[in-house]
């Protein structure tokens, strides 16, 4: 049985010009090559592969073969990877990182979150991205660990040492319950009331937020250290607690949650920030990312009487 030898990147890149121009003529324009240069460079990859890849005969134009049409999606692809390769060394000889490792927190509009990684996805086709989301003074840890490079973090990140920090905006957090909870069911609530219900409280396990509360006014908690898992809760009325009002705002709208009028507590302003190391400056990528967190986070509109968390 007989063994194909190995083609060159040169080879297959004249096949692909090939079938992508119809010609060999059309290949030839394609590469600045003569037709001649073309012929033979195919039946070169030909004989070395052992099989006839186009039809010659009675057409002006070559036609690929049932081998051909087998072997040219393997052709694309291997074609595909050598452009990847060599347009992430150019990045990495131009100072462009090859990975970003981005933290951010889990209020951060998920919204905002896609748009803004579906044009670093297109700025930086080259970039890998490694993103990880988690609560509170866990983006501070994850940066000053070297686990990420760049974060967006919630107002804890403020005065850390070593830490430098941007504005990025902020987003509203409201109290809400379910409309079978007992707060829920008010028409109005008297100071203190939340005291005597559970009140459900993100939190983590980073030693910023250690024995620390935030917002808490009930005696009664749970604590949880995924927010998708307090929404849940909060929708079968298992307790009322701080939200994020861009993540709730449907919930609003079709009363699987209301939003509690409590005199003592209307809820605050939880502020975003870019955060990185002092001592490790963010490469392009990264500062790019950065930068659209800020821009987009220059829009955030405040609620009226709120005071920061």
């Amino acid at each position: 049985m007989a063994n194909p030898g190995t083609p060159t990147f040169e080879q297959l890149r004249t096949f692909l010009a090939v079938v992508d121009a119809g010609s060999f003529a059309g290949a030839g324009r394609r590469l600045n090559r003569a037709v001649s240069v073309i012929s033979y460079g195919i039946g070169n990859l030909e004989a070395q592969l052992g099989v006839v890849l186009f039809d010659r005969e009675g057409s002006r134009k070559p036609q690929l073969t049932v081998a051909g049409r087998a072997l040219l999606a393997e052709a694309r692809t291997i074609a595909h990877g050598i452009d990847s390769l060599r347009a992430k060394v150019k990045g990495l000889l131009d100072g462009l990182e090859a990975e970003v490792d981005l933290a951010v927190d889990v209020m951060l509009p998920a919204e905002r979150l896609g748009k803004i990684l579906r044009t670093f996805a297109q700025a930086f086709p080259t970039v890998s991205l490694r993103l990880h989301v988690e609560a509170l003074g866990a983006i501070t840890a994850l940066v000053l660990d070297r686990k990420a490079g760049v974060g967006v973090s919630g107002p804890l990140a403020a005065g850390v040492e070593g830490v430098e920090c941007v504005n990025a905006g902020s987003v509203p957090m409201v109290p809400v319950a379910a409309p079978d909870h007992p707060l829920g069911r008010m028409e109005r609530i008297a100071p203190g009331a939340g005291r005597d219900y559970v009140q459900l409280v993100l939190s983590d396990r980073s030693p910023f937020t250690a024995g620390q509360d935030f917002s808490v006014m009930s005696p009664r908690t749970w604590r949880l250290a995924d927010l998708g898992a307090k929404h849940a809760l909060l929708r079968e009325g298992v307790g009322w607690g701080n939200m994020p009002l861009p993540m709730i705002e449907p919930d609003l709208v079709a009363g699987t949650l209301v939003r509690l009028q409590m005199p003592d507590h209307a809820g605050g302003t939880y502020r975003f920030a870019g955060v990185w190391r002092r001592d490790a400056p963010p490469g392009p990528a990264a500062s790019w990312l950065l930068d659209q967190f800020v821009r987009m986070g220059a829009d955030d509109r405040e609620e009226a009487g709120f005071t920061d968390i």
